[in-house]
């Protein structure tokens, strides 16, 4: 059952950070969960909402902003400052978490915007063709299908997820269209049985994101592939 650090190891770090991710590495995950949005001069920005107004000192549309200017924010302060470095303090974008993950374990990359998916496609060509990575250390997620459709025809040899919060039976059937690798429901979704019937058509399953020790014990009773969770050091 692979270990899948949510945003790195959310529990312990702030959120889509470095700090977060080495955290992860540190409880020795098999992946790390992040998400991505597109800066206003087209770089690939790990942060989960559209705006950095809840994780940062700043304000504003990540897409409104360049990199430049998004590096200029600091991180919200955590309870333990003193031992995040320059770097883990500020936005992450896509390239410096590759470097530093350095194929210790998979990345989920969760498409957070239609626009940035080509370019996380293009990324993941360079890090397989010029940097020795394989196409299965890569796993591409999102609630926006079309963007997952997107993947699929740009390059498939690249792992597709689709995520789920509502409806198991039309995420199967559009996994299924487009050859996706795995399920991401969220786990008030699963029972045991249903969790069977996925992987009985070829799909892993990973449900998201399951904290508390009684709901990861009672999930993992339901053979998942995998548990994305904030505590990864739980699983």
């Amino acid at each position: 059952m692979l270990k899948i650090g949510h945003r790195g190891a959310r529990g312990h770090e702030p959120e889509n950070t470095l700090a977060s991710f080495q955290k992860a590495l540190n409880v020795q995950v098999d992946g790390i969960e992040l998400d991505v949005h597109l800066s206003a001069d087209g770089e690939i920005i790990v942060i989960h909402d559209e705006t950095i107004d809840r994780t940062t000192n700043g304000e504003g549309l990540v897409n409104t902003l360049s990199l430049r200017e998004l590096k200029a924010f600091r991180i919200n302060e955590t309870n333990n400052p003193r031992h995040l470095n320059e770097l883990a303090q500020q936005i992450p974008t896509l390239k410096e978490v590759l470097e530093l993950v350095n194929q210790d374990c998979f990345i989920n990359i969760e498409l957070k915007s239609y626009e940035v998916t080509d370019k996380v496609v293009a990324l993941i060509e360079k890090y397989v063709t010029k940097k020795g990575w394989k196409y299965d250390q890569f796993l591409v997620s999102s609630f926006d299908w079309n963007a997952l459709q997107q993947v699929a025809f740009l390059n498939d040899k690249i792992p597709i997820g689709v995520l789920t919060e509502t409806d198991l039976d039309l995420a199967l059937a559009f996994a299924k269209f487009i050859q996706a690798k795995s399920i991401h429901p969220h786990f008030h979704l699963l029972t045991k049985a249903n969790t069977a019937q996925i992987q009985v058509k070829g799909f892993d399953v990973f449900p998201w994101t399951i904290n508390e020790l009684e709901d990861i014990q009672k999930i993992k009773t339901f053979n998942v592939n995998g548990i994305i969770t904030d505590f990864p050091n739980r699983i």
